[in-house]
């Protein structure tokens, strides 16, 4: 570096032609930070003979000080032209009205769920909760189907790995829960009656999904157990379930003799197609009546599960699927819409 004031002028030109701090301070380093052009200069002081060193550090000083100073303008330019440019680009007016927030919704059976238990408190039933992992005697055994019983075969049940050691009076064997009537007996061992319940909560079935069909679903199951109860004391409290639900329609009901092994006698419960009306449609399969669930007398086997005399005690108990509801009010012609997560769906409830 022979011609200093070449190499100042240069080097102010280039300092002019930075448009960003990063590059600034590159060329900084580059120059005159510590491995920098300058710095090796000054070291090679040394070589020089005691009069050349003297005016040749003089002359390296006074550049280098130029130059701080023209870097240190240059840099305070452009630290200010940056501010500049981010309040221009986070500028905020504070005058415009405000981004309306998205709400959440409630899911369709969310809705059910709610509504079938102010229905039933206004009717004097408690809401009941029970495990959705039950053990084989609360599912089955006490519900008047033993292990041999051919009525197993009508629940497609997930079986968990079972415990080392079993209970000699109640099978400890793990499953998730078929259906919710076993909060029924839990409710029953530790209640003295009367009373009436309904118990709402997740089943779990092992079959294929389909568009009614589906590996979980939500049920509510109801019990009231009293003296002297019988089927027209059910089919007074499902009047006027169905008549609320379904929101004051005029619905019709009707019992069909079925089979489960925790009633006698059973029946399937059926009521008037709301789509139509009755008149017939695809969702009724144009018989003009929808199969809403099942029901019947409580048991005199499941009474005595529980330490209940059944020659004093009477009762009914229902199930009732809130999918199969949700889908019939809200017109939802796809159950596995409910269990998507799907906010297009979600959003209009």
């Amino acid at each position: 570096m022979k011609d200093l004031q070449e190499y100042k002028q240069q080097l102010v030109r280039e300092i002019d032609s930075k448009k960003t701090l990063h590059d600034l301070e590159e060329l900084y380093r580059t120059h005159l930070g510590r491995k920098g052009e300058l710095a090796v200069e000054l070291k090679n002081l040394s070589s020089l003979s005691p009069e050349e060193r003297k005016q040749r550090g003089a002359e390296l000083n006074s550049v280098k000080t130029d130059l701080e100073a023209v870097f240190s303008m240059k840099s305070a330019e452009l630290r200010i032209n940056e501010q500049s440019d981010q309040l221009e680009r986070e500028w905020i007016d504070v005058t415009a009205p405000g981004m309306r927030q998205v709400r959440g919704h409630l899911n369709p059976l969310t809705h059910i769920a709610l509504e079938i238990e102010q229905i039933f408190s206004s009717m004097g039933f408690g809401v009941a909760e029970g495990p959705e992992i039950e053990n084989e005697w609360y599912n089955f055994d006490a519900l008047n189907i033993p292990a041999d019983h051919p009525a197993r075969d009508m629940w497609d049940t997930f079986w968990l790995k079972p415990e080392s050691q079993k209970s000699k009076v109640k099978s400890q064997k793990l499953l998730l829960r078929t259906h919710t009537s076993p909060v029924q007996i839990r409710y029953m061992e530790s209640h003295k009656p009367p009373f009436r319940i309904i118990a709402p909560g997740k089943v779990f079935r092992h079959e294929a999904t389909d568009a009614s069909h589906g590996f979980q679903l939500f049920q509510v199951e109801g019990l009231m157990v009293d003296k002297n109860i019988s089927v027209a004391n059910f089919r007074a409290v499902m009047g006027q379930f169905f008549q609320q639900i379904f929101g004051n329609k005029q619905i019709q009901m009707r019992l069909r003799p079925s089979y489960f092994p925790f009633v006698e006698p059973g029946f399937e419960m059926d009521i008037t197609c709301i789509i139509c009306n009755g008149k017939g449609c695809s969702v009724c399969a144009q018989g003009g009546w929808v199969e809403i669930g099942g029901a019947g007398m409580v048991h005199p086997k499941v009474l005595d599960a529980v330490q209940l005399n059944p020659n004093e005690w009477q009762g009914f108990a229902f199930g009732l699927g809130m999918d199969r509801i949700a889908m019939m009010k809200y017109k939802v012609n796809d159950i596995r819409l409910l269990y998507s997560g799907d906010v297009r769906l979600i959003k209009q409830f």
